[in-house]
């Protein structure tokens, strides 16, 4: 028991580090994402365009397809999308986020678990520009905001610690097996197709369709933040697999990180 406490310990004193010197990831976060526009005349604005473009094409595709109402599936599409563009963006980049920060790493003396909240935090300023298209998806089609829709919040923070947890095992995973990210990658294009985001569970056939979603963690770490904000109740099922994932999930990780964390730069 002793060597995992250990662990336990060293893990949690690099991620408090890291969160004690937050300036420094906001500073590098906002940096990468203004440089990749620097010589842009719209900027960032590109990132909303084009995921409003993206919305507006599925939407005319898989509306017509399915036949469902614009005026529902419009807003459940652009939802459920921004989220899982998110969630894939934060996964994707956080395996190689001790890789791309090798020289880093090697070079410059900081809190590991800095590069990975770097990640997370750049991805949500790119998740902020996305924001902007469901308030304007709303207005469109004069959909009121339920007060349902406050639920979201805590619903995202669920999110994100959830979000944060797996960029941490994935990053030292695949520092030290490279083939993982592809995995990964490969992994999170199947469950895009598995998980709700373009269809509807109403569209499942039967109840043991709607049983298997449920294993599905990606659909409920949508459900809560996607379903207030539609004005639908989210079940007490998806509230205790996201809280129980987020739970369990830095349980493992912590000690898991700080077993590891001292042989990220000889995987390097």
């Amino acid at each position: 028991m002793f060597p995992v406490r250990e662990a336990a310990a060293d893990g949690w004193k690099d991620l408090r580090a890291a969160v004690s010197n937050h300036h420094l990831t906001t500073t590098l976060g906002w940096q990468e994402v203004a440089t990749r526009y620097r010589r842009s005349r719209v900027g960032a604005l590109w990132l909303t365009i084009n995921m409003g473009v993206l919305i507006g094409v599925l939407s005319l595709v898989f509306g017509t397809l399915f036949q469902v109402p614009t005026d529902e599936f419009i807003p459940y599409l652009a939802t459920g999308l921004i989220l899982w563009m998110f969630f894939a963006a934060c996964i994707g980049e956080g395996c190689s986020g001790f890789i791309a920060a090798g020289e880093t790493i090697l070079q410059v003396r900081m809190p590991l678990s800095t590069h990975v909240g770097l990640i997370l935090y750049r991805n949500l300023i790119i998740l902020g520009h996305n924001l902007v298209i469901i308030p304007l998806v709303f207005l469109a089609f004069l959909r009121p905001v339920p007060l349902e829709a406050l639920w979201a919040v805590p619903g995202f923070a669920l999110v994100l610690l959830n979000l944060g947890w797996m960029m941490l095992i994935l990053a030292v995973v695949c520092a030290r097996y490279r083939d993982m990210t592809q995995i990964v990658q490969n992994a999170m294009q199947v469950l895009f197709y598995l998980t709700p985001i373009i269809w509807s569970v109403a569209l499942l056939p039967d109840r043991v369709g709607v049983a298997w979603l449920q294993v599905n963690p990606f659909y409920h770490l949508i459900n809560v933040v996607r379903a207030p904000l539609l004005g639908h109740e989210v079940t007490w099922i998806s509230w205790s697999v996201v809280i129980g994932l987020a739970v369990v999930g830095w349980a493992l990780a912590i000690p898991f990180f700080g077993k590891y964390r001292k042989r990220v730069p000889y995987w390097l």
